[in-house]
């Protein structure tokens, strides 16, 4: 038998196996531990800013002012929004019907709102010189922009690390070294 330069007689092959498994509980629960955890924070968070630019900007004296009625909207239906995700996350109706990309939706919608909040503040910042009230509402604004945005870099994150909303995903990698025959 001849062998050709360069070739090696013995050679081995390696497969590698990626399966992953998910378990999650599909009663609705109450769950007091997802208001403590980062995500759970930051909604808190986000539905307390939203309620108070919303309160700031529709109780002044410059609510009519298309800049303050634009982010009173953005807070009023942000507030909402995130209020009844709040929701679905501490009763565990998200971990009920996780074949919905959940994560997908909340990262679409926090990078928006983190955007329109950004637009909103901005606009509000640029009449500080009218009123207080615009400094108020552009200032926790531009935080509650923070605060989406960094739950969107999470969200994306998640993503990234093919995780699932709420439950468990279990990723097991088995490798396979087998030498060859000749």
């Amino acid at each position: 038998m001849m062998t050709e330069q360069g070739f090696p007689v013995n050679h081995t092959t390696t497969t590698t196996v990626t399966t992953s498994n998910t378990t999650v509980q599909t009663d609705i629960r109450y769950d007091p531990l997802y208001i403590r955890s980062v995500p759970g924070i930051l909604k808190c968070v986000e539905i307390v800013l939203n309620l108070l630019v919303f309160l700031s900007a529709s109780f002044s004296k410059f609510s009519h002012v298309a800049h303050m009625s634009f982010t009173s909207l953005i807070c009023g239906f942000g507030f909402w929004v995130t209020g009844i995700l709040l929701g679905c996350y501490a009763f565990h109706v998200v971990e009920k019907f996780y074949r919905i990309p959940w994560l997908k939706f909340e990262l679409i919608y926090t990078g928006i709102w983190a955007f329109f909040l950004m637009i909103g503040s901005t606009f509000c910042a640029a009449y500080m010189g009218s009123g207080a009230v615009f400094g108020v509402v552009s200032f926790f604004g531009y935080i509650n922009m923070i605060a989406y945005a960094y739950d969107c870099f999470l969200k994306f994150k998640s993503i990234q690390n093919g995780e699932i909303a709420q439950g468990e995903r279990i990723k097991t990698t088995s490798t396979v070294t087998s030498p060859s025959a000749y």
